[in-house]
């Protein structure tokens, strides 16, 4: 495996002799390795892109490569550091943005940022606030970035693509278990037209569109030593959607009091002190920015991309357990409970959120 990922690395641009390729974090999606190099050269991070998820990986590169080029001349602008401040994409040898191997597989190369910090779990209200913060500092960045980008995923958070999803696997019925299922699937009915209206307005540009990261859990932002926002990692999702979804996304992992599979829903809810802290740092970034329009759906976002889980895990359930991995054969069912337990907790809260929301946009508007 290393000779093999020796021959890899060689075919991109790298400064300095190779040292080492060691494994880098379990990623679910990406297998990643870190190249130490000799000398004062960067060490770099070598990715295997899963072309499973992403069907297009030059368009996923490129896309890139336009925001991290973008976010540079802001940095730059800034008067920041664009070695620390942003990533940075190395090329292959022959110039493209990735290298395909003799397997058929894609893979990548970035600068690996040192002295860096970067946690697993946003644990307290302090840090939940500085993940609004980077998210937030994020999409400040690219206010202004005006170029195409690929969807890379399609469908991404389009709750009408999801319920044409839905409609088809509850007719299909692949693993026989819809006539079990008439509570669950009530939830998902009763909310159809909410959901499709507020994604109406995002359709008709009511809700404006902009670049999203679209993977906000804070283990893709890093934090220099002293505590303080770097710059966001992992962009291999980022696309054109509403800033909602980036938000919406965010607030039902960080704010959840029990686990994503909990079986005890007596441990499952929205916690209004990490809503309002992660509702501050992105702000404090944003406020100024946001149409009227998202300001007045930023609390919805969160139900909406809950009720979206909602609706994949037990849609998944439905189609016999094709998509997410299951540790056992009532996995997902559990998952869709979960999920609903933390949707009627934001539900319950909703006019709170609402108060926040208004109230913290003022503070920083």
């Amino acid at each position: 495996m290393k000779n093999r990922l020796l021959e890899i690395a060689s075919h991109f641009a790298l400064e300095g002799a190779i040292a080492s390729i060691d494994s880098l974090g379990e990623g679910f999606i990406n297998d990643t390795f870190i190249v130490r190099t000799e000398g004062e050269a960067p060490d770099y991070i070598l990715q295997r892109k899963n072309k499973n998820i992403f069907p297009d990986v030059p368009a996923m590169m490129e896309n890139i490569r336009k925001v991290t080029d973008h976010i540079r001349r802001v940095v730059v602008a800034a008067g920041g550091d664009p070695r620390r401040e942003v990533m940075t994409v190395v090329p292959a040898t022959d110039g493209k943005l990735y290298h395909i191997d003799t397997d058929g597989e894609y893979w990548a190369v970035t600068i690996f940022i040192a002295d860096t910090i970067a946690y697993n779990k946003a644990d307290s209200p302090e840090l939940a606030r500085k993940g609004g913060e980077g998210i937030g500092k994020f999409q400040a960045q690219l206010a202004d970035f005006a170029e195409p980008l690929a969807e890379t995923i399609k469908g991404f958070h389009n709750i009408r693509h999801r319920f044409v999803q839905w409609d088809e696997a509850v007719a299909r019925d692949a693993a026989g278990r819809v006539a079990e299922l008439t509570e669950e699937i009530g939830w998902i009915e009763s909310r159809r037209e909410e959901m499709l209206a507020f994604w109406s307005k995002v359709e008709d540009g009511t809700i404006p569109t902009r670049v999203t990261h679209n993977d906000t859990k804070i283990n893709n932002i890093l934090f220099n030593k002293q505590g303080e926002v770097l710059c966001a990692i992992d962009l291999d999702t980022v696309m054109a959607s509403t800033s909602l979804n980036d938000f919406g996304d965010a607030i039902r992992s960080y704010t959840n009091t029990g686990d994503e599979d909990d079986r005890d829903l007596t441990r499952v809810s929205m916690s209004m002190e990490m809503f309002a802290a992660y509702t501050d740092g992105y702000l404090s970034q944003r406020a100024k920015q946001l149409a009227q329009s998202e300001i007045d759906y930023l609390a919805f976002s969160a139900r909406y991309i809950t009720y979206e889980q909602v609706l994949r895990f037990l849609m998944d359930y439905i189609d016999g357990d094709t998509y997410y991995k299951i540790k056992y054969p009532e996995h997902n069912l559990v998952r869709t409970h979960a999920q609903y337990a933390l949707l009627r907790s934001m539900e319950e809260q909703y006019p709170e959120m609402c108060r926040i929301v208004r109230e913290t946009a003022e503070k920083y508007r």
